[in-house]
């Protein structure tokens, strides 16, 4: 059972961490998220050293920074730190070792790190091999290695997942190089956690194969990730529309996979039929998780209009009694127990939605934005370790951020914002984009400015959508309601 000491949102993470491609998992009664780690304002992605962070299962409000686990310059092959760690697994192994499987950005192989407890130190073990010593992706015909997901199996056989599949010029590349790119794959592993000893099964298709079945438009791209559930195995990726996890489900580890859905996009595309971005478009990577009978999906988001300075969050899933997993939606709430409570202050990086006037862009796009006319997350200074100030810049006329959910009253509330507004206007206050519970004046300043209103809330569970009208534009730091 859960016990929240306090109120938990997304991104779940402080607001100066950036920890995307979370990988969640349970050893003893802790949870820990396995991700790769960007830098705010860094130019690639997965820059900086691995990180873990923890939460007890029974207050997931409360997390803690477990350090730096394991450094990119420990790998033989990287020992001038050149090379970026991409998104990594963890297992537990029947020796009751750890292992961190992990992609260096530009090799083809899986290298393989080891420690006696999850945290680590984690040391070099060694790369994914073929019986003769040849690192798996490494012998002509082998797939291209990408995004290691690892299943140790209630019979103790162990499995990788891998893969990467675009279709065009990257396609041609890389089969000029000897490497398949058609499909995810599966192969196992023998006890010692590295040795291959099975061949190459396939998962999923990507795009060119995926014509003509069920997985037509949402073809595997990257980002495996595996989990055994009730005897079936749930098997979540990228597909190649990048903004979305989707699934598929078999009776078996390494063949017969079928198409399940979408688990979750980052701009809800597709929840309940929406076909226009809430949210910067951008890729995701993430894994399920079970604690005390709740299923989550986690997954990232896109900030500081950059594709690489992304950051972890989490959403409730249900698992159907046919096996079916609905779409999840996006809020600000994902690890809570439930919505936020509508009295209390808010910071407003906790948006779950957030777009211009006429609709927002891929993150990819975001930094050619020259006329400046998107609002998006960001902080000020460098990257670090602490002391964050994340906040959404650049507000618009017609911007807007949407909050979801909150346990509304039917009260009326003192309701009071804090922004900095080159221009003048209002910030409208609304359950909807088309409603109007207050609006409250704005005025020029160049320092973070508080600003009051009243607000008559419904009986119910709703959301809080603040848009922004006026002149210039207008910084959002946080709201509060009381």
């Amino acid at each position: 059972m859960t016990t929240m000491k306090k109120q938990v949102f997304n991104p779940y993470l402080p607001s100066y961490e950036y920890v995307p491609d979370g990988e969640p998992r349970i050893f003893g009664d802790r949870l820990y998220v396995y991700g790769s780690h960007d830098a705010f304002n860094g130019n690639d992605f997965c820059i900086n050293d691995y990180v873990c962070w923890s939460a007890p299962l029974n207050d997931l409000s409360e997390w803690k920074y477990e350090g730096v686990i394991y450094k990119k310059t420990q790998d033989p092959r990287n020992a001038d730190g050149k090379m970026h760690m991409c998104a990594p697994d963890c297992v537990q192994g029947k020796d009751g070792r750890f292992y961190l499987y992990y992609q260096l950005h530009i090799l083809q192989c899986t290298s393989v790190a080891v420690a006696d407890n999850p945290i680590g130190p984690f040391e070099f073990y060694g790369y994914v091999q073929h019986k003769d010593g040849t690192p798996w992706g490494e012998k002509k015909g082998d797939s291209f290695v990408f995004d290691p997901g690892v299943l140790v199996d209630d019979d103790g056989r162990n499995y990788l997942y891998a893969g990467f599949s675009m279709a065009g010029l990257f396609k041609f590349v890389y089969k000029m190089r000897g490497n398949k790119v058609e499909e995810s794959v599966c192969l196992e592993l023998s006890d010692d956690m590295i040795t291959v000893i099975s061949d190459e099964h396939a998962i999923v298709p990507g795009p060119v194969k995926a014509k003509g079945t069920p997985y037509e438009g949402h073809a595997f791209f990257e980002a495996s990730s595996i989990r055994k559930i009730d005897g079936k195995y749930y098997y979540v990726y990228s597909s190649e529309l990048s903004h979305e996890l989707c699934y598929a489900v078999s009776d078996h580890p390494d063949r017969d996979f079928k198409y399940g859905g979408t688990l979750v996009s980052i701009a809800d595309i597709g929840f309940k039929g929406n076909n226009k971005p809430l949210n910067y478009l951008g890729n995701t990577h993430g894994g399920m998780v079970q604690i005390n009978g709740q299923w989550y999906i986690f997954y990232h988001r896109q900030t500081n209009k950059q594709k690489c300075a992304r950051q972890g969050c989490a959403e409730k899933i249900s698992i159907m009694p046919d096996g079916s997993i609905p779409q999840a939606e996006v809020t600000s709430c994902g690890l809570n127990d439930g919505p936020l409570d509508v009295v209390g202050r808010y910071d407003a990086r906790i948006a779950c939605n957030l777009n211009a006037k006429n609709g927002i862009i891929k993150s990819d796009d975001a930094s050619k934005d020259k006329k400046g006319l998107y609002p998006y997350f960001t902080q000020t200074g460098a990257d670090r370790e602490s002391d964050g100030d994340q906040y959404i810049a650049n507000m618009r006329d017609g911007s807007w951020a949407g909050f979801k959910y909150f346990k509304f009253d039917g009260e009326e509330h003192n309701i009071s914002v804090k922004v900095k507004c080159s221009g003048n206007g209002v910030l409208r206050v609304g359950t909807d984009l088309k409603d109007v519970l207050a609006d409250i004046t704005i005025n020029p300043s160049d320092q973070w400015t508080t600003y009051k209103g009243t607000i008559h809330l419904p009986d119910e569970v709703g959301a809080l959508y603040f848009t922004y009208l006026g002149t210039d534009k207008m910084d959002f730091d946080s709201f509060e309601i009381g």
